[in-house]
């Protein structure tokens, strides 16, 4: 298969977010037929659910990868359980979440699995690092990601010290 590039979000806000992030940046780097492309800066934000939870640290990389795209979402939830991820709560507290965004320019659609991801176009903490790697990224069937920022509010969201990088 020719590899595509996908892009995965990363979030975390318990049990030293920082390091849960960094700690998934590598993992994600040993995946098979994946390269790690960029990775953006972190961000805080805070929760989308229920509030009364610490905020979040977020980023974003870009891999080039060989896999399907459900062989790489049974991979990131690997990743998730083995840095101590429990589903108790929907929008609750976690130490990882990793996100498909987007898969090339494929749509997905499955009972497991949506591509582009759902809510993409309203979270600034998705938008803001996506477009700090790629700003001239489509996505598909909602538009630019920079026409997108525009209408998303960047309230609450904070870039941290850390810049974008590009592995490649």
């Amino acid at each position: 298969m020719t590899e595509v590039l996908a892009y995965i979000g990363l979030g975390s806000n318990l049990d030293n977010p920082e390091s849960q992030l960094e700690t998934a940046i590598e993992a994600l780097t040993g995946l098979p037929q994946t390269r790690l492309q960029a990775r953006s800066s972190l961000y805080r934000s805070a929760p989308m659910g229920p509030q009364d939870q610490p905020d979040y640290l977020n980023a974003v990389v870009q891999l080039s990868t060989g896999l399907e795209p459900e062989a790489l979402l049974d991979k990131l939830q690997g990743i998730e359980q083995a840095q101590g991820r429990v589903r108790a709560q929907h929008w609750g507290p976690r130490t990882l979440d990793l996100d498909i965004l987007l898969y090339g320019e494929d749509v997905v659609a499955t009972e497991r699995l949506k591509i582009p991801h759902p809510g993409i176009a309203e979270r600034s903490f998705v938008l803001y690092p996506l477009a700090e790697i790629n700003g001239q990224l489509e996505i598909p069937g909602l538009g630019g990601v920079r026409s997108l920022m525009e209408q998303c509010s960047d309230a609450g969201l904070s870039r941290l010290s850390v810049t974008a990088q590009s592995a490649g």
